[in-house]
């Protein structure tokens, strides 16, 4: 098998999954058509192209930093009439990061969407074209691993300051979001397999998804300081016969 990583973290982020009319919401973590979007970007794929090879590659996502909830406001305005659009509400992922991976037995495959992420024909985004990422996407293709040994593997990609927050704990638990196979049995759904990104007729499936955890080391880890002994400076004293 071969993987290839990408580092999602930015000042916001938005991965819907149901967004309906005038309420986009986003999930907690990046979706898979979201992924498969930017990458199918990165090739200088159009909206309406067939998504051939991408929609094979089994999906995975770790969460570093979870990030906060935000909601705003978005007004817009037809180009051609001026006439005023329904005010909506926007949901992101402020301060977020994330450890996305794809998964391909077909290695040619993996190093073609390495190299298109590392010169993108079309600029990626983090959901949305106003959530530009903060950090270079690129975390490398890797060979002969499978998806689950790449995501535990990485490093803990954190900002600093989030580390420090826990820097009384040598490794942290992280949640892991997996595309399940047949052999999972029961599991979470949710409807973001791309099937269509063309605007007149876009198309999405269910697929499975599990959630398990890993531990990954604290590089902002510090060990307690002992215990300072009590001390007595008349101690020194015993013995010693006051007149």
């Amino acid at each position: 098998m071969s993987v290839l990583l990408l580092q999602l973290a930015g000042p916001l982020q938005s991965w819907g999954a149901s967004s309906r009319f005038a309420r986009r919401t986003t999930e907690p973590a990046p979706t898979k058509s979201g992924v498969i979007g930017l990458l199918a970007a990165a090739q200088g794929r159009p909206r309406t192209d067939l998504l051939h090879g991408l929609v094979d590659l089994r999906f995975g996502v770790r969460i570093d930093q979870p990030g906060t909830p935000l909601r705003d406001f978005h007004t817009a305005h037809r180009f051609t009439t001026d006439e005023a659009l329904p005010v909506s509400e926007r949901f992101y992922l402020a301060d977020a990061v994330f450890v996305a991976a794809v998964e391909s037995d077909d290695s040619d495959l993996i190093e073609n969407l390495h190299q298109a992420v590392r010169n993108p024909h079309f600029l990626p985004y983090l959901g949305r074209r106003s959530c530009p990422p903060a950090r270079r996407i690129d975390l490398g293709a890797h060979h002969n691993r499978t998806l689950s040994e790449a995501l535990q593997q990485e490093p803990w990609l954190a900002a600093s300051w989030y580390q420090r927050r826990r820097r009384d704990q040598a490794t942290v638990s992280l949640t892991i979001l997996e595309e399940a196979t047949p052999a999972d049995g029961p599991v979470d759904t949710l409807r973001d397999q791309p099937i269509s990104f063309d605007p007149l007729h876009r198309q999405y499936a269910l697929r499975g998804v599990r959630n398990r955890s890993c531990n990954v080391n604290n590089p902002a880890f510090r060990a307690p300081r002992a215990a300072v002994p009590d001390h007595d400076p008349t101690s020194v004293l015993g013995g010693v016969r006051c007149i």
